[in-house]
């Protein structure tokens, strides 16, 4: 982060650090809004799963089960409906999505635990992730219009307890963020996210809700909720010099002993943190994966739902490493595919309440039908968001597909380069770099893209270009290029000169995700998988002639990556010479609409192509 060392100044207005009274009173997280019954409640599968008088029934005087819920990573998604294929979602394994979905479960859990015995938690990344999102973040914000953001809606009918901040919260700039907090009826919860140069919190750090189950004492329940420390390198352009973004130990360290202290029964903590205690950025960034490291090295804690990793992991035990307790942890995959279900045990001690018994599960939210009347809530902002994906922008001459673009340089994917070096080269024209030349880097971030041949949509754009990222451009040398092609290629397994060509297998070497093998244009190389990591980069060239070490390139490259994102080299602390917040996917939007025709023959160059032993593999 820029300025570490800068002065604390006074909390910008937006900003909430007081620790809020018990119930969430100041947020209005008190209140409990009954939203009517099932619309199939049939199809759920709760076998074995308590009532409400079954557990009062079973737990005794001095017993009782509560019941936490958990969503993580919904990414906008509002209702079950995929924006890139103009159709109901549907996968493979039978998955369905929606939080739409989700509150069909939440209802019936409620109904049958017991209104008094349950709370809803969330482990952020809520607003951002398909058009619906970008809709109203870009096209029509509603910092400008005023409107309810659709997430909002839904969230305040589900009435949630508490929701924490994902690392996406930031992409549409503090100003966003502050308007949809304001939108929301529960608290928004980041402990680790600080005002710059100082400890405070930017965000609410927790909550303490108490729970009136009838015949039982009141039970306290706390909840600390933590964001991803990546926030400070994939949002830099954002938050730098605004907030800093702490370690999840240490911030849990510090906040879970104040809230013991407050007398709560039980603690969760909410976490926008994969479990692995892995990151996907180097430096000295906090640990981007840190859920089971703070399960293991913080005491006091009886229950974490996590998110980020985007997996389903219905139920996890992790011993801590200070006092030997069990901690549990889930959760419940993305997009509203899963809940997670925590069942916690309580038994009186000596005049207070002891966690006894813990256990969690995710249940399928494919078990369901939606909630009509969280998708009528929705109905007119998704309708809107419907017809603008489908609006037309220009001809393609043939189909374009990305199925192929992991192991072939696709014309598809050099659309995306031809948009990006030509807004960049438009940019620094009668500058002191115009006569550099201009490259370009992308990614292949969606296999199931494709132009049709004939009228190209919003929406088939949008299927291409997935993310929110803007537009830059940085210097780098060809000894820099070379380097950064080499940790690129990581991607490919090692392959067998003779082995059977079978492209499709040999991909996400090293766990790295599509999104991370990144392709130049504007230079010509090959990538001999035939050998080691390292050594895989040849013929290196720019316009038929070797790439000098020393000579200098003006590279177009999107902010998740020039920030660090993925961890490539030298592209950080590389100058950049262009950075007008220009967001790709809308720039292909304006280039295509202008251009009104994509014709792959005058912009696809196979610059780049995958050798075997020198021998090109097709």
């Amino acid at each position: 982060m820029e300025n570490p060392g800068s002065r604390p100044g006074p909390a910008p207005r937006w900003c909430s650090c007081r620790v809020p009274d018990e119930d969430g009173e100041r947020h209005g997280v008190g209140r409990r809004q009954v939203l009517g019954g099932l619309t199939a409640a049939g199809a759920l599968a709760l076998a074995g799963w308590p009532g409400a008088a079954e557990a009062a029934t079973t737990a005794g005087r001095d017993s009782v089960t509560i019941t936490i819920m958990g969503t993580s990573d919904i990414h906008s998604h509002a209702v079950n409906w995929d924006y890139y294929l103009d159709a109901a979602y549907s996968d493979k394994a039978g998955n369905v999505v929606g939080l739409a979905r989700v509150s069909s479960l939440v209802k019936q859990i409620r109904k049958d635990r017991g209104q008094d015995r349950t709370l809803l938690f969330d482990a952020g990344d809520t607003i951002q992730g398909t058009p619906l999102g970008f809709y109203y973040a870009t096209v029509e914000p509603i910092t400008t219009t005023g409107q309810i953001h659709p997430m909002a809606r839904q969230m305040n009918a589900l009435d949630y307890d508490a929701v924490a901040l994902g690392n996406h919260e930031f992409n549409y700039g503090i100003p966003f963020l502050k308007k949809w907090i304001s939108q929301m009826d529960a608290p928004v919860l980041g402990a680790n996210a600080v005002h710059a140069g100082t400890r405070t919190p930017a965000f609410v750090p927790y909550i303490i809700k108490k729970m009136h189950v009838p015949g039982h004492p009141p039970i306290r329940v706390g909840l600390l909720g933590l964001t991803n420390p990546g926030v400070a390198i994939w949002d830099k352009a954002n938050v730098s010099g605004k907030l800093d973004f702490l370690d999840l130990i240490e911030t849990a360290k510090r906040w879970v002993p104040k809230i013991r202290a407050r007398g709560v029964d039980v603690m969760v903590v909410s976490a926008h943190a994969g479990d692995s205690g892995l990151s996907s950025y180097t430096g000295d960034i906090p640990v981007e994966n840190a859920s089971a490291m703070v399960a293991e090295q913080v005491p006091g804690i009886d229950a974490i739902l996590f998110g980020h990793a985007h997996i389903d992991v219905p139920q996890r035990f992790v011993t801590n490493k200070v006092t030997g307790q069990t901690v549990v942890m889930s959760e419940p995959m993305c997009w509203g595919e899963r809940l997670s279900v925590f069942d916690l045990t309580l038994t009186r001690d000596r005049g207070r309440w002891k966690v006894t018994g813990k256990s969690a599960t995710t249940v399928n939210t494919n078990t369901v039908q939606e909630d009509p009347k969280l998708v009528a809530l929705v109905k007119k902002q998704h309708d809107k968001v419907v017809a603008y994906v489908n609006t037309d922008v220009a001809t393609s001459t043939e189909t374009m597909s990305a199925a192929e673009s992991c192991w072939k340089d696709t014309a598809i994917l050099d659309y995306v380069n031809l948009v990006q070096t030509e807004t960049v080269k438009k940019a620094i024209a009668g500058t002191d770099n115009a006569s550099l030349p201009v490259v370009s880097i992308a990614a292949p971030f969606n296999r199931a893209a494709t132009f049709p041949a004939g009228q190209v949509t919003i929406k088939d754009i949008a299927g291409l270009y997935i993310y929110d990222n803007t537009l830059l451009g940085s210097i780098l040398t060809g000894a820099q290029i070379k380097a950064y092609l080499e940790y690129s290629a990581r991607y490919f397994k090692q392959v067998a000169a003779d082995a059977p060509v079978d492209p499709a297998s040999w991909t996400n070497a090293n766990n790295l995700p599509d999104y991370n093998y990144d392709q130049f244009s504007g230079v010509t190389y090959d990538i001999d998988i035939a050998k080691a990591e390292g050594s895989r980069i040849l013929d290196l060239a720019y316009e038929g002639a070797p790439v000098a070490d020393d000579q200098r390139f003006v590279v177009a490259v999107n902010n998740y990556r020039q920030s660090g994102g993925g961890g490539f080299p030298g592209i950080t602390t590389a100058p950049v010479v262009y950075n007008a917040q220009v967001a790709i996917r809308e720039a292909i939007v304006a280039y295509a609409s202008e251009a009104k025709t994509i014709d792959p023959a005058t912009f696809h160059v196979e610059n780049w192509k995958l050798v075997r032993d020198g021998v090109p593999v097709f």
